[in-house]
């Protein structure tokens, strides 16, 4: 595998002297378990709206708009938080650490003002939108972290980074299973994890392979598209999320809807702990694809992942009130596989651009990415008006089918040979 080193160019300088002895005190081992924990804490505000809406409508009234926007602002909010940064070029310009310390601990404290408001009121769904502004310094920058240790072991080391994110983002599912109807129990408890995670990152270390832009590349940008691999490799990126975060924001009310329709008792409870171990097991998923990817490539595990989860996808809507067990099979498939590839398309990016531009390239695709999910998102509820369950979730499973077809075309390039150290 093609490791993620300095290159010489005006455009870029060695890491500061500060970072090498961070370095140098912690290794690559005790740096990435530390920046897993902060990425596990951070990452839990995201999705405490998720969890929290079905709580926050059986409490007061609140339309499905206002509920649906609990969730798309933190998407939208991420939207302009990465724009912002890839224009600036603020990951590869910056101590990683601090950019993401700002950032954790200004969502901690936008997390924690919920608690004082009313929670669809518009400077509640405001304050969400602040949230995932701020997750796009946690998130991207968090990969460039990683990026900065890789040494033939890319695809695992932001696998690894992508299961803390999944496993940040089921944690409200568990909060709320546990808590019972306190939704201001799981935004208060979401809003500390960030808080201590903000304060942890800075004991992490920078690896030797971080590259620093001295000025802001905007050229780089226009080449994620002009380079045709990097071109497809976003392309099926934006499959897979299409897919990915519906599927997380929706899950748990078709489940309980799904166990109700059954007459199960306690549905609400029952589907949100199916949900969080859904959304959790993706944490060994994105493990296993970033094991496997590194080993026998990347564009194999992507299109071997989209298309198990684009048959879960379309499968799972026709389960409407199908016995609980045949129900949760498929839901835990679906959780496994609709993360395994995720972190395998930065990889991609980190491989096939220069190193100075990485930490933009990387933000760039997640933006271009997580702008699409405000579709996807929107959409679920009105196709599941029209044409119910089954139509909604199929819709999702165009996602990752146009996903694999942009993989498979990155897989006849010559370029693809940079991917894997050559296993594509």
């Amino acid at each position: 595998m093609k490791d993620v080193s300095v290159k010489p160019s005006s455009s870029s300088s060695p890491a500061s002297p500060r970072s090498g002895n961070s370095s140098e005190q912690l290794g690559k081992g005790a740096s990435l378990v530390i920046l897993l924990l902060c990425q596990v804490g951070a990452m839990s505000v995201w999705f405490s709206s998720s969890a929290v809406v079905a709580m926050i409508r059986e409490a007061q009234h609140v339309s499905a708009l206002q509920a649906t926007l609990l969730t798309s602002a933190v998407q939208a909010g991420f939207v302009a938080g990465t724009v912002t940064s890839a224009l600036l070029s603020l990951a590869d310009r910056y101590d990683p650490r601090r950019l993401f310390m700002m950032s954790a601990l200004t969502a901690a404290a936008a997390t924690a003002s919920l608690l004082l408001l009313a929670p669809a009121s518009p400077l509640a769904i405001a304050l969400r939108f602040v949230t995932g502004m701020c997750m796009a310094g946690v998130y991207p920058v968090g990969m460039r972290l990683a990026a900065t240790w890789a040494k033939g072991d890319l695809g695992l080391l932001i696998g690894l980074l992508v299961g803390a994110l999944t496993f940040g983002s089921a944690s409200p599912h568990l909060l709320a299973a546990l808590g019972g109807s306190n939704w201001r129990a799981v935004y208060g408890i979401s809003a500390c994890c960030a808080l201590l995670a903000g304060v942890a990152i800075l004991t992490c270390g920078i690896g030797p392979n971080m590259a620093r832009a001295t000025r802001i590349e905007w050229s780089a940008l226009a080449g994620a598209w002009r380079n045709r691999a990097l071109r497809l490799a976003n392309l099926g990126y934006l499959g897979h999320m299409w897919e990915l975060y519906a599927m997380w924001a929706w899950l748990a009310v078709f489940l309980q809807t799904s166990f109700a329709a059954r007459g199960m008792p306690h549905a609400r409870e029952a589907a949100e702990w199916l949900t969080f171990g859904a959304v959790a097991t993706g944490a060994f998923g994105a493990w296993l694809g970033g094991a496997l990817a590194d080993r026998v490539g990347r564009t194999t595990v992507t299109i071997g992942a989209m298309a198990v989860s684009g048959v879960c996808a379309a499968s799972m809507g026709w389960l409407l009130g199908a016995p609980a067990w045949l129900v949760a099979c498929v839901a835990l498939c679906w959780g496994v596989s609709v993360i395994a590839d995720s972190a395998q398309f930065s990889a991609s990016i980190a491989e096939l651009a220069e190193p100075a531009s990485i930490g933009t390239l990387l933000t760039a695709q997640t933006c271009a990415g997580f702008l699409l999910t405000l579709a996807s998102i929107h959409l679920v509820p009105d196709v599941v008006r029209l044409a119910g369950w089954r139509g909604a979730f199929g819709m999702l499973a165009v996602g990752p089918l146009l996903g694999c077809i942009a993989m498979a075309r990155l897989r006849a390039l010559p370029d693809a040979r940079r991917l894997a150290g050559g296993k594509r």
